[in-house]
């Protein structure tokens, strides 16, 4: 893939990222949050540049979300890290495994920190957000795409 491209994907996928992260920003936040924006989160399985793309996203994403500078770093980190080990799997069915795994304990640990909520509630509640997210939204979007993804990613 050429830079021109791998950029041009990056771009728009952050950008979609944080735009429906914030337009459904009542489900997007806080303990319980359901980020329509994570089905994107399967997109490295198809191309490298979903990995800058969703990092930045979260970056401008948590930077409206008002947790402060605590989620801008962490929750960034969680989605580039998750983003890569997804990029890495072979398996579609595992694909959008890593997210929730990474949200769950790296959200859920600091969400406990700032809401002062039992640790183990505050991963369980992030996780199951993830799992509707990831599983219920990102896994049709993985199928779906796969039928086309010579055309949009050219892996």
């Amino acid at each position: 893939m050429d830079k021109t491209k791998f950029i041009t994907q990056a771009a728009i996928i952050g950008a979609i990222y944080a735009a429906l992260t914030i337009l459904a920003a009542p489900f997007s936040y806080g303990l319980m949050q359901v980020r329509i924006s994570e089905a994107l989160t399967i997109l490295p399985f198809f191309t490298p540049a979903a990995i800058p793309g969703l990092f930045v996203g979260c970056i401008v994403a948590n930077y409206v979300g008002g947790y402060g500078l605590l989620d801008i770093v962490l929750g960034s980190l969680a989605t580039i890290t998750a983003a890569f080990i997804t990029y890495k799997m072979k398996n579609k069915i595992l694909a959008p495994l890593p997210p929730v795994i990474m949200n769950a304990l790296i959200i859920g640990i600091m969400l406990s920190y700032l809401l002062d909520v039992p640790v183990w509630a505050s991963i369980a509640w992030v996780g199951i957000g993830e799992l509707i997210a990831c599983y219920g939204l990102g896994y049709p979007l993985l199928r779906y795409l796969e039928k086309y993804k010579d055309r949009i990613f050219n892996r």
